[in-house]
């Protein structure tokens, strides 16, 4: 497929772009970090130097607002003030039950709290991790390509100081609580690296939770985010990552790559609520028999925001299963974009695979873009791919209001429940009810719809 560019888009492409960073952004984090990893930054930077920019003559950026992505020159985040506040903030929203508590304020460790780990598992900053276990983080670290459109931003990761969590299970190892992860970011034209990098090995459980969240509401900062989730022989992980950043101002970016063994389980969850521009990227592969991958949405924008959303279901075995579920409900002028692929690789037989994309319009002048696909090369497969776009209808308002519930909270209980049928798939009632009290005040936070 092909897209035309107007007179104003070709002019805009054509400009001097200003280049996103003068050096790479690291800082000094006092720990020895293993050779193999300095020359991974080394390498990143001069692949972020090489490729251009993201056009939209690249089918990976159709429909995108390039327009957002044209950032001033961006520095590594300074560090943040008033960090005993972001840590009571963190605590108040946490769900009640959890395995370990760590909080990062503009790409520091400010707070950890470990509650009910078991012993044998490995919870701990991934800059440590890296200089404490090395060898077995090198085994999962960044092995994604960025074939989604992403590899610039993904370079420029892997060219940073980093913040987030290397969390490991060992063989039969179960985390029966959620680790829970805040990142607050802050400070104009000031760019955080959260990365998250989860191993279940055999028969081994986790639970992961991700926040992000502004520290100050409309400051311009850049968040570039990567998640590694890989599952061993029945391995099961669970992630889910909670965008509620500043509605004008954040840029957020987190590319997202699954690894599923035999028999093992991979469901991961983006819920986007606030930022004024996101591009999620999920790469997931299913590769050996039995394996089964989930990836659900649940996105409410609303003002000028723009959710760009890229996905690729990769089936490279036989008797492998996954499921897309992403619900967009939009207000005012925001806008989603969702291109999702089905790719059953030859001699993955028997494959069921199902990607589904659903935006519920709550304004005329909201955009939903939708761009599923298939491609198979086996045999014996059951695929199914699909979107739909659609407001909410008069007859259902009428409905409610002739039982006594006024139009305005019959719409706010109609799009709750379209938002929660994919947080509603998840595992652990504490981590769903912590979801949907955030959609649920998102939503009491909206005008004029």
């Amino acid at each position: 497929m092909s897209s035309t560019l107007s007179e104003n888009e070709t002019a805009a492409t054509a400009e001097t772009s200003v280049p996103w960073f003068a050096a790479p952004p690291v800082h000094d984090i006092a720990l020895e970090l293993p050779d193999w990893y300095r020359e991974i930054q080394s390498e990143s930077w001069q692949t972020f130097l090489n490729l251009p920019d993201p056009e939209r003559r690249d089918e990976n950026w159709r429909f995108a607002d390039l327009r957002k992505l044209r950032f001033a020159e961006l520095i590594a985040a300074r560090p943040a003030d008033n960090v005993e506040s972001l840590v009571q903030r963190a605590k108040a929203e946490r769900v009640e039950h959890f395995a370990a508590h760590f909080v990062f304020a503009n790409n520091r460790l400010i707070y950890s709290e470990v509650a009910d780990l078991p012993e044998e598992a490995i919870c701990l900053p991934i800059n440590q991790a890296l200089a404490d276990h090395g060898d077995v983080v090198r085994a999962h670290f960044m092995k994604e390509e960025g074939t989604l459109g992403g590899a610039k931003f993904q370079a420029l990761h892997g060219a940073a100081t980093l913040s987030g969590l290397f969390v490991h299970a060992p063989k039969g190892c179960v985390i029966e609580k959620p680790v829970v992860v805040h990142h607050f970011s802050g400070g104009d034209f000031q760019a955080i690296f959260p990365h998250t990098l989860a191993v279940a090995e055999d028969n081994a459980s986790i639970s992961i939770m991700d926040f992000f969240e502004s520290i100050v509401d409309g400051e311009q900062s850049v968040i570039v985010g990567g998640v590694d989730l890989v599952a061993s022989n029945g391995g099961r992980v669970q992630y889910v990552s909670m965008q509620d950043e500043s509605d004008a101002g954040p840029k957020h970016v987190q590319l997202n790559s699954s690894r599923a063994g035999r028999d093992a389980n991979i469901v991961s969850a983006f819920v986007n609520l606030g930022a004024s521009w996101v591009r999620n990227e999920s790469i997931n592969h299913m590769q050996e028999n039995g394996s089964d991958i989930q990836i659900f949405g649940a996105c409410l924008a609303n003002g000028s925001q723009e959710y760009d959303q890229r996905t690729l279901q990769s089936h490279e075995a036989e008797h492998t299963t996954s499921d897309l579920l992403f619900k967009n409900a939009l207000y005012d002028e925001s806008r989603t974009i969702f291109a999702g692929l089905i790719q059953v690789q030859p001699g993955s037989h028997h494959t069921d695979s199902y990607q589904t994309c659903r935006n519920l319009l709550g304004s005329d002048k909201a955009e939903a873009n939708a761009m599923p696909g298939l491609e198979i090369d086996a045999d014996q497969v059951k695929c199914s791919h699909g979107s739909t776009s659609g407001q909410i209808s008069d007859e259902e308002i009428f409905y409610l209001q002739a039982r006594g519930i006024p139009a305005e909270s019959a719409r706010q209980m109609i799009s709750l429940g379209f938002m929660n049928e994919s947080v509603s798939k998840l595992t652990g009632a504490e981590i769903k009810e912590n979801l949907f009290e955030r959609i649920e005040r998102k939503f009491a936070s909206l005008r004029n719809w």
